[in-house]
């Protein structure tokens, strides 16, 4: 996708709707900014219920808790 946006006065962008459309994003959701590089990667803040059975399989052996930090 080659879609662009420019940056508000309010340093505001909206995303086109092409980006939008492919991706299920909604108005309301959150996202998190991270600096990656020289740009800034966009992603969406999961909800709750999306993050249930993550772990499944997850081995706790060897898990380093804060009371074994220097």
């Amino acid at each position: 996708m080659s879609d662009t946006a420019t940056l508000s006065a309010k340093f505001q962008i909206s995303i086109p709707k092409a980006v939008r459309e492919a991706r299920k994003w909604k108005a309301g959701q959150e996202f998190a900014f991270i600096p990656k590089g020289s740009g800034v990667l966009l992603v969406p803040v999961p909800e709750r219920d999306q993050l249930a059975g993550i772990a499944k399989g997850a081995n706790p052996e060897n898990y380093r808790d804060r009371t074994d930090r220097f």
